[in-house]
């Protein structure tokens, strides 16, 4: 498993390595397979054709027929690319065929965190001589993320997941247990590589992290606080009903409603003609940044807060691209063209999840994250579409964080969270898992 800093080109080097020094005396030259989200799959072929020029590329697409031509041919090319969407549809295909592949490729890796989804079916039907995993997030939400990847690349190591979660999970996640969480760790580290930009490259420009924190206007604060009050009885009333577990539903859009009203109030409120501090805030950088030469990538993980932003920059004649989970694949790379060529488009609005990865937007030199995210690795990993080979400048990064709120919360759980991961796999990630109910109750506080 390969995971944080040049991840494709790391990858391209081995796959080049293979086919330029394949003698043909014992084997038949087999081809190797990339399976990536759809929205990176014409990024690895982009990739391949800059940096491995000689790799004969094919990228599985089209209607069922024309993929069931593609695969055929899958022999006459040195690198096929495909989708983990595809791969689900087409597996009966491949498994016809019995190819073998002499590396498959699970790139962002986390596409695989649960043992039991289609995805991670298929992909592990597929024959490979030698299977990687690549992602920035081995571990998002829980360690059983990080059982199911080596359960793709290494089947039955790290034992069954009833086993595994007896031996080392519920040890290390409830209990904090030391001894468990060394002994894991000296089992997985002879197979993990981690690349990090301070150690492979010392001429990288610097990037600086700041958080600014906002206080809620008026009219603002008196709705989160009646919220909160309301979602706090009414949560507490549903754990001791029907128990944690089965409120999970009704804790997350409680949590949602409140990271909503910092956001912008609008978010779920209509007719609200009220103000938002996080805006203010935000637009005054934007507005101080472009004047000052800069170019901005604004992650949220609201699209509709898109729509609000929007207005702001239109009304101060500031120009700006927006790519969402809804933007095609091929759009998506015209736009990151574009927007690196392009000195006019000021600021690139930009979904957390769909443009926390793969693509390369060196042409900003400052990031803003409008809301924090549960999970502190999707943010550096959105931070690094800036801060990544290519940069010349030092880029800044802001993350707005509103005062007295759930916010401030969910930033202090990424830091409690991202020490035991540090202590255990030695990244900087984070996982939220299982919370108690006392850890529940005071994200309502």
């Amino acid at each position: 498993m390969i995971w944080d800093f040049g991840k494709t080109i790391q990858m391209l080097s081995v796959i080049l390595d293979y086919v330029d020094n394949f003698s043909g005396k014992d084997e038949e030259r087999k081809a190797t397979l990339v399976v990536s989200p759809s929205s990176l799959t014409l990024n690895w072929e982009n990739e391949a054709k800059k940096f491995a020029e000689n790799l004969k590329v094919l990228v599985i697409r089209g209607t069922l027929s024309e993929r069931k031509k593609q695969i055929s041919k899958i022999g006459e090319y040195d690198l096929v690319i495909t989708s983990y969407d595809l791969l689900k549809r087409d597996i009966e295909i491949y498994k016809e065929k019995n190819y073998q592949f002499r590396y498959i490729i699970a790139d962002e890796a986390q596409y695989l965190k649960n043992s039991n989804t289609q995805n991670a079916k298929a992909i592990k039907q597929i024959k490979a001589v030698t299977r990687y995993a690549l992602t920035g997030t081995p571990i998002e939400n829980s360690l059983a993320e990080l059982w199911s990847i080596f359960d793709y690349i290494m089947p039955g190591y790290l034992f069954s997941y009833k086993d595994f979660k007896a031996i080392y999970e519920t040890p290390i996640v409830k209990d904090n247990d030391k001894r468990a969480m060394e002994k894991l760790k000296m089992l997985i580290e002879p197979f993990v590589l981690r690349r990090c930009k301070k150690d492979v490259l010392k001429e990288l420009p610097e990037k600086t992290v700041t958080v600014l924190s906002n206080e809620m206007e008026e009219e603002q604060k008196n709705i989160y606080i009646s919220y909160l009050t309301q979602a706090k009885q009414e949560i507490a009333e549903q754990i001791d009903i029907n128990g944690l577990e089965k409120s999970h539903i009704k804790i997350l859009a409680a949590l949602t409603r409140l990271r909503q009203i910092c956001c912008h109030p609008s978010l779920f409120i209509e007719n609200y003609d009220g103000g938002s501090s996080k805006l203010e805030q935000c637009i005054e950088i934007i507005e101080e940044a472009t004047n000052g030469g800069h170019k901005i990538l604004l992650f949220s993980g609201y699209t509709s807060m898109f729509s609000i932003i929007q207005k702001e920059l239109e009304k101060r004649n500031i120009k700006y691209f927006k790519l969402t989970g809804s933007t095609k694949v091929d759009e998506r790379i015209e736009l990151v063209d574009e927007f690196n060529e392009n000195p006019k488009i000021k600021v690139f609005l930009i979904s957390l999840k769909a443009g926390g990865t793969g693509l390369n937007l060196t042409g900003a030199d400052m990031v803003i994250h409008y809301d924090p995210w549960w999970n502190i690795g999707a943010e550096n990993q959105a931070t690094d579409r800036a801060y990544r080979i290519g940069q010349k400048n030092n880029v800044q990064v802001y993350k707005l964080i509103t005062k007295n709120s759930i916010e401030e919360k969910i930033y202090e759980l990424q830091k409690k969270k991202a020490e035991l991961v540090e202590n255990m796999l030695s990244i900087k990630t984070s996982f939220i898992n299982k919370l108690s109910k006392d850890d529940i109750m005071n994200l309502f506080n």
